[in-house]
C-alpha cells in the first residue's frame, strides 16, 4: 500500500485545469462563513447539493487511480457490454460525498442511523464483492440483516392497523420493498451512467416531494444523495467515450439501499395510504418494474426454477438490454429511461393537492404506459428470432 501511495503524482489525481477549480470551490465552501450565509437565507439545500457534489467529483480520480493500482477492475464478459477492463470503487466515492455532507451539515436522527448503519453494511459488503466476487445468496443475507438492523432503529413501513397482524405485515412489506429496489438498483447499473441518473432522478424528485410535505430533514438527505452521483456522473457518462470509472456493486447497492430507505422514513403528507404511498411508488416505478418483469419473464421462460437459482441467475434480460435489442443506442436507452423514470416524477408531484381517485388514476397509467412497453419489446424479440431463424435457413441452404 505504501509503495502505491507513493506511485500518485497530483496531476494525476487533479489532471486538469477545471478540476483545480473544483478543489478551489471546495475550499471556499468549507469556510464557516458561506455555509451560515446558505443556512440562514434558508438554501441549505442548495449548499448541501454544492457540498456533497464537490466532494464526490474530487474524489473520483483518487478511487479511480487506487482502483486501477489494485487492480480492481470489471472485466469484460458475455453478459456486460463494456469492451475494455475499468476500474470499479466508483461507489466509495457517492459513499464518502454523501458521509461528508451528512456529517459536516450535522443532519442527523434516530431514523437516519438505522438508514445509515444498515447502508453501510450494505456498502461494505457490496465492496468486498467487487474485490472477491460473493455468492449472491451471501449478499442477501448481510442484506436482510442491514433491513433488520434499519426497522430496529423504527424505519418500518407504517400503514396497517396498529395489531399483531399490521405490524407482521408491515414488516414483511418493508423487508420486500428494502430489497427489491437495493437490487434493482443494482441491476440497472449495466450501462454507463444509468443507475447513477436514474438516482439523481429519483432524489430529485424526492426532494421535491419533501418540500410540498414540509420535511426539511429529508429535503437535506434526498438531496445530498442527488449532489453525491452528480459529481460521479460526469465520469460514468461521457458524451462521445467510455466510462473511465465503474460504480461498481458497492456504489449501486448503497444508493438503492437510501433511496428505498427514504421512501420508508418519509411522511408523503397524506393520512390515507393510497395517495401517500402512490406519490414514491410513481417515482420508483422503473425499478419496480424492472424486478416484475424480469423475474416473471425468468419463471416463464424456465431460466430460474428455484429461489436459489433466481438469486444466482445473471442475464441479459433486464430493461435496459431489452430496450437496445430494440435497436436502440446504449446512450439512446439511458436517455429514454430518464425521461420515463422523470414523466413518471412529475405524475407524483401533482398528487399533492389531488384526491385518491386521481392517484389510483395516476397508478393506472403508470401501469398502461409498462404495459406497452412490454407489448414493444415482446415484439421485438419475436422480430429478432424470426430474423435469426431466417439466417439459420440461409445458412443450411
Amino acid at each position: 500500500m505504501k509503495s502505491t501511495l507513493a506511485d500518485f503524482k497530483i496531476k494525476e489525481i487533479i489532471p486538469c485545469k477545471h478540476n483545480i477549480v473544483i478543489l478551489f470551490m471546495f475550499i471556499f465552501f468549507i469556510l464557516p462563513g458561506v455555509r451560515h450565509w446558505f443556512f440562514y437565507h434558508n438554501l441549505a439545500w442548495l449548499y448541501v447539493l454544492f457540498f456533497s457534489f464537490l466532494v464526490g467529483y474530487l474524489c473520483v480520480p483518487v478511487v479511480r487511480r487506487i482502483a486501477s493500482r489494485l487492480n480492481i477492475v470489471d472485466t469484460p464478459d458475455k453478459r456486460k457490454i463494456h469492451d475494455g477492463s475499468t476500474p470499479l470503487l466508483g461507489g466509495v466515492a457517492v459513499y464518502v460525498a454523501f458521509a461528508s455532507a451528512i456529517i459536516f451539515n450535522n443532519a442527523y436522527s434516530v431514523e437516519l442511523k438505522g438508514i445509515a448503519v444498515g447502508a453501510t453494511i450494505v456498502f461494505i459488503v457490496g465492496l468486498i464483492d467487487d474485490i472477491v466476487c460473493l455468492r449472491a445468496s451471501l449478499k442477501l443475507f448481510v442484506q436482510m440483516i442491514a433491513v433488520a438492523i434499519m426497522i430496529h432503529y423504527g424505519v418500518v413501513a407504517d400503514f396497517l392497523p396498529n395489531v399483531w397482524w399490521g405490524k407482521l405485515f408491515e414488516t414483511l412489506i418493508t423487508f420486500m420493498w428494502m430489497l427489491g429496489i437495493t437490487n434493482s438498483v443494482n441491476f440497472f447499473d449495466g450501462m454507463d451512467g444509468l443507475a447513477t441518473g436514474l438516482t439523481i432522478i429519483c432524489s430529485l424528485f424526492l426532494c421535491i416531494l419533501a418540500i410540498q410535505s414540509y420535511q426539511p430533514y429529508l429535503i437535506i438527505l434526498s438531496i445530498a444523495l442527488a449532489g453525491s452521483c452528480l459529481g460521479f456522473l460526469p465520469f460514468n457518462l461521457r458524451y462521445k467515450n467510455p466510462a473511465v470509472i465503474f460504480l461498481g456493486d458497492a456504489g449501486s447497492t448503497f444508493m438503492g439501499f437510501m433511496l428505498a430507505g427514504m421512501i420508508i422514513m418519509g411522511d408523503w403528507g397524506s393520512k390515507d395510504p393510497i395517495k401517500a404511498y402512490a406519490m414514491p411508488i410513481l417515482i420508483m416505478g422503473i425499478f419496480i418494474f424492472d424486478m416484475i418483469y424480469t423475474t416473471i419473464s425468468r419463471i416463464v421462460s424456465k431460466k430460474v426454477v428455484n429461489f436459489s437459482g433466481w438469486l444466482e441467475y445473471a442475464g441479459k434480460d433486464h430493461l435496459h438490454h431489452r430496450l437496445t435489442s430494440l435497436g436502440l443506442s446504449a446512450k439512446q436507452t439511458v436517455f429514454f429511461l430518464y425521461f420515463l423514470t422523470a414523466s413518471l416524477g412529475l405524475s407524483a408531484l401533482v398528487l399533492k393537492n389531488g384526491s385518491v381517485i386521481d392517484a389510483l388514476l395516476l397508478l393506472l397509467q403508470a401501469v398502461t404506459i409498462y404495459l406497452i412497453i412490454v407489448i414493444l419489446m415482446i415484439r421485438g424479440q419475436l422480430r429478432n428470432r424470426r430474423k435469426e431463424n431466417h439466417v439459420k435457413e440461409k445458412k443450411q441452404m
